[in-house]
């Protein structure tokens, strides 16, 4: 279903080193480790057998990995009699948890936060926040928010992003989470859902949010730029927001303007706001749209290559599937969108305004991405996350299936389900090309992001049709791509989803497998891994991983959750703790 969408050490530490050890990019100590020096073991754990990808991209060695507390105290020979317990890693893997550049679960975790879905590919870490973040909240945003969150019982009851992690910590959850402050909802959370240029005196009044949430430990500032209300802002808006991000030691991260017809612009746009603003730049999903552009990774890969070969810090994340997930409204021009979904659905019901609407999404346009025609049309999507109950047995369908089924043209169907169903259907477009894929994730500089919120297979947000890569990404990209199709060595790989994605975000003692590192560690088989979600049945969890930690505790085990939950909120460079 869509939703409109660290560290104690061992002994206890004076406050000025405590605070020094929770500097930029740390954990908070929600939990800390229970241990007895005189009776306790040495180890709580020693993983002997394996093969040890340390995430640095050096080929394998092998050893023992001791780990107590939450941290690992020793790689080499251990003496396995002086641990709690033993893991017999033979034909395995162990390497460090996999971090996901872009998760989408900060509200989920809060209503069900087994995560299954996202340990059982060995996740250890999410970084979230697309645009729309979790904070700010205020009357504007709030509105459209809880509407869909009433079904759960769940109120949005924080304003800032510390209000957020402190109902997070209290919550708790079994991922590291940290996130972005969102572009979008700084804007919301001052203009609302209107399409116009802020005055000075509310960009001032946006800005001083971002400088909040920085301050709070947002990783940077993100921007969703086909969506409403993000697609209303102006590139010098966006440079204003992230300078103040980039004084805080932030990113930039984007959802681009287009994926599609405009991506050369939408990629110099990218590459403007990073250089101006002077921070580094992360381009989410990266992907090439639509088939008259299928082939053109090559270029856009330049591009990147270019900005970084003259010294601009550029990366992209990437999910390894050919089909992009978001709601079905979302196929519809941003113009629709003005006002937010009260005027959108109201939109809809006007003559007019849906013949206007039908001749728009019939061609490409600059401005705007049209996932639409750039499905190939209606038989190119796919409803996945139907709300409605009268409407569920249409989930798992294409929209040309659905316009058959209610004897409708393609394009009447689309509006009046996303009528009937309030806006909240979520749908799959199959948009890309599996060589632009390859070739953009054997790149040295793109990482991988599911996209997607966690699940599990049952429980208030199970739904039977969402996007396999909510289950099968990790996995996918290391048992398809990379064992079964050689796309890289599994060493290399293995860089791009725990060290890559942690030298990106600054995440200080995470992404390696080395003395003295938070112990987020997935042991797994590299000759079984793989996904078996699909586009048709996508609620299937991968194989292959055997064991996950967390923070040095056990959240996976061969095939089942521990309900340890030992992960931890994350924090940005530019956090100032408060005492």
């Amino acid at each position: 279903m869509t939703i409109i969408s660290k560290a104690g050490i061992l002994c206890v530490l004076p406050l000025a080193a405590a605070l020094l050890a929770l500097s930029a990019g740390n954990s908070f100590p929600n939990q800390q480790p229970q241990t007895d020096p005189q009776n306790s073991p040495a180890y709580d754990f020693v993983i002997q057998n394996g093969r040890i990808i340390d995430g640095s991209g050096n080929p394998w060695v092998s050893g023992d990995v001791a780990v107590r507390g939450d941290r690992i105290v020793k790689i080499g020979k251990v003496d396995a009699s002086l641990a709690k317990r033993v893991i017999d890693a033979h034909g395995l893997v162990v390497s460090p948890g996999f971090i996901d550049m872009l998760g989408q679960s900060e509200i989920a975790l809060l209503i069900d936060n087994r995560s299954l879905s996202k340990l059982s590919q060995g996740i250890t870490t999410e970084i979230t926040g697309e645009g729309a973040s979790v904070a700010p909240q205020d009357a504007l945003t709030l509105p459209g928010l809880q509407a869909g969150l009433d079904q759960y019982h769940l109120k949005i009851d924080w304003t800032t992003l510390d209000g957020y992690f402190g109902r997070l910590e209290k919550n708790r959850t079994p991922l590291n989470i940290g996130t972005y402050v969102g572009a979008a909802q700084v804007r919301e959370a001052i203009l609302g859902d209107v399409d116009r240029t802020p005055t000075p005196e509310e960009l001032e009044k946006m800005k001083a949010l971002v400088a909040q949430a920085m301050q709070q430990g947002a990783f940077g500032i993100s921007t969703a730029l086909i969506y409403p209300p993000g697609h209303y802002a102006k590139t010098d808006e966006l440079i204003e927001l992230a300078k103040v991000a980039a004084r805080y030691g932030g990113i930039y991260a984007t959802h681009m303007r287009s994926e599609g017809q405009s991506e050369v612009a939408a990629v110099e746009e990218a590459l403007r706001i990073g250089k101006e603003a002077g921070l580094p730049v992360e381009i989410f999903h990266l992907k090439v749209i639509g088939q008259p552009r299928w082939g053109s990774m090559p270029k856009i890969v330049a591009m990147i290559q270019t900005a970084r070969d003259a010294g601009q810090d550029v990366s992209a994340d990437m999910y390894p599937y050919v089909a992009g997930g978001t709601a079905l409204a979302a196929s519809l021009p941003p113009w629709v969108a003005d006002g937010g979904i009260p005027k959108l659905l109201e939109r809809l019901t006007d003559a007019a305004t849906r013949t206007r609407i039908k001749d728009e999404l019939a061609t490409e346009h600059p401005n705007w991405e049209n996932l639409y025609l750039g499905s190939g049309g209606a038989s190119g999507i796919l409803l996945a996350g139907v709300v409605n109950p009268d409407l569920k047995k249409y989930d798992g369908q294409t929209l040309a299936q659905v316009a058959t089924a209610q004897g409708k043209a393609p394009l009447d169907a689309l509006m009046d389900f996303v009528v009937a169903d309030k806006a909240q259907t979520g749908a799959i477009y199959f948009i890309a090309n599996e060589d632009d894929l390859r070739y953009g994730l054997k790149q040295p500089w793109t990482s991988i992001g599911l996209d997607g919120s966690e699940l599990s297979l049952d429980g208030p947000l199970f739904d039977a049709h969402t996007h396999p890569r909510a289950f099968g990404s990790m996995p996918r990209f290391l048992g398809h791509y990379v064992r079964d199709e050689h796309l890289l060595p599994l060493e290399q790989a293995i860089r791009k989803i725990t060290s890559l994605p942690a030298q990106r975000q600054r995440l200080l003692d995470r992404g390696l497998l080395k003395e003295g590192f938070f112990a987020d560690i997935t042991i797994f088989d590299p000759a079984t891994i793989i996904d078996r979600a699909t586009y048709q049945n996508p609620a299937q969890l991968s194989e292959g991983v055997k064991y996950v930690l967390v923070n040095g505790q056990l959240e996976y085990e061969a095939g089942k959750l521990t309900g340890s939950q030992a992960g931890r909120v994350l924090r940005g460079p530019g956090w100032k703790p408060t005492l």
